[in-house]
């Protein structure tokens, strides 16, 4: 895990437990190593129970308050088809099961 994943890591772990996220990862240019300053910070999120989509962007507006980078959160069942064996593949467990 590089450096820039362990201070987003350390940053958001906090976030994620008072959302009730049960695992999280990272995936897209931050998971390659291919981020620039203008990156956003791409999370699939695994909650506990049952969430809103409202919880989904509360969470969302907290992570991108706590860090100062725009965050794009998905959850593991909204993933699209043509795209999951690819995210899944690239994706760095942050937080939660491994």
């Amino acid at each position: 895990m590089n450096a820039k994943i362990e201070e987003i890591k350390g940053g958001i772990t906090a976030v994620l437990k008072k959302h009730g996220v049960k695992k999280a990862a990272l995936f897209g240019s931050y998971a390659r190593g291919e981020d620039t300053p203008k990156s956003d910070i791409d999370l699939l999120v695994e909650f506990k129970g049952r969430k809103s989509l409202l919880d989904l962007a509360g969470l969302s507006i907290e992570l991108e308050d706590k860090m100062g980078k725009k965050f794009d959160v998905l959850t593991y069942n909204s993933l699209h088809p043509l795209l999951k064996d690819r995210i899944l593949g690239e994706q760095e467990i942050i937080f939660g099961e491994t």
